[in-house]
């Protein structure tokens, strides 16, 4: 383990300033967000973000978080270690979303390693291990990048390897999106040391017509696939081609960012003037992909067919946060050891840069339960 901490250049702040000015605008085709991330919304976000972005003060706020680097599989792996104040504080290793990166989880390592200062009850205590997915911000790909696929069975042995070498005997483990198809993988791999496996949102959508499904949670459950499926097309279009998407992020931020925005407004309908989370958050993972050049590689769960459904597991205790639809419960409960079903509290599935409180709320009432 080798100590780390992010101090960007300024000349490469600089220079992100300059191309996001320099940006060659496009004229306004017709049909607002059906054909797109509208112009005029796209120019006002990109003038924030040359001129009224902090990238220093949201380096500061990861850089008050222990951080590390190390080498696993060829591959280096940087992750957030905080420790808890808390005597017999669980292990918790979190494992963030695409497109996403370890900003994700800003708004709740606090409350989860230190509950006292933050009015929690100090019975259930966290050391947060939150590590970047390889391929995604401070865990780039080598160069010549590894040949061998980053299934998600491989990162799921990294983080056993990873939570090996921090001591680890016995902890749990969280995650959301990508981190939802790692996090159960960990426990299946690794259940002499996993003590619980919690995700957020339902466990995937099953092949076919549930048993005993009514017409009406048959509609949610199909208007619920073609939300994830995204009406952009980009999961097929990224598991076939992602390199020739990758020079357009490598060249332009705002192509990058205009890509970033569009996975929100799918996920959480943005654009409606009332987004659930914040710009600077957004700008904060648009930095992270543009200054370490890892906007295309974050897409390997797609290229490397990684991206799908969980593996059902019943070796260890599972938990959903922010679980929904009744029928989804049913689902989840064939082939899981269900312990947890959190309500659907967030009006977003970044849900913890979203609503953190509830998150947190999630994850302590869980593994308070099976500790």
């Amino acid at each position: 383990m080798e100590s780390f901490r992010i101090d960007i250049p300024q000349a490469d702040l600089d220079d992100l300033r300059e191309r996001v000015r320099r940006t060659r605008w496009l004229a306004q085709l017709p049909g607002g967000w059906s054909r797109g991330v509208p112009v005029a919304y796209l120019r006002e976000l990109a003038a924030y973000w040359a001129d009224g972005f902090d990238w220093r003060a949201q380096e500061a706020r990861l850089n008050a978080f222990p951080q590390f680097t190390t080498d696993i599989d060829g591959q280096t792996i940087h992750l957030l270690r905080v420790r808890s104040p808390e005597p017999g504080a669980l292990p918790l290793i979190m494992t963030h979303s695409w497109p996403n990166s370890v900003a994700e989880f800003l708004e709740v390592i606090g409350p989860l390693t230190d509950p006292r200062r933050h009015g929690l009850d100090p019975g259930i205590a966290f050391d947060v291990v939150a590590p970047s997915l390889p391929g995604f911000g401070f865990s780039p790909f080598p160069e010549p990048a590894d040949e061998r696929p980053w299934s998600i069975e491989r990162v799921a042995r990294t983080w056993a390897e990873l939570m090996r070498r921090l001591g680890y005997a016995r902890y749990g483990a969280h995650g959301n999106d990508a981190g939802a198809l790692v996090t159960p993988q960990l426990a299946v791999l690794d259940p002499e040391h996993v003590v619980g496996s919690l995700i957020t949102a339902g466990l995937g959508i099953p092949m076919g017509e549930p048993e005993g499904a009514s017409e009406e949670e048959l509609a949610e459950l199909a208007e619920m696939a073609g939300r994830m499926a995204g009406g952009s097309g980009y999961g097929p279009y990224l598991a076939a081609r992602p390199q020739t998407l990758a020079y357009g992020f490598g060249d332009s931020p705002v192509a990058q960012l205009a890509y970033l925005v569009e996975r929100f407004k799918e996920f959480d309908g943005w654009g409606s003037g009332a987004e659930p989370v914040d710009r600077d958050l957004v700008l904060t993972n648009a930095s992270l992909y543009w200054l370490t050049g890892t906007g295309a590689s974050s897409s390997w769960p797609y290229y490397e067919g990684a991206a799908g459904l969980p593996v059902e597991q019943s070796v260890v205790p599972t938990g959903v946060t922010h679980g929904g639809l009744a029928v989804m419960r049913r689902i989840a409960e064939r082939g899981n050891d269900l312990v947890y079903w959190g309500k659907a509290h967030s009006p977003s599935h970044m849900v913890a840069m979203a609503s953190p409180e509830p998150l947190v709320e999630g994850i302590r009432e869980f593994f308070r339960m099976i500790r």
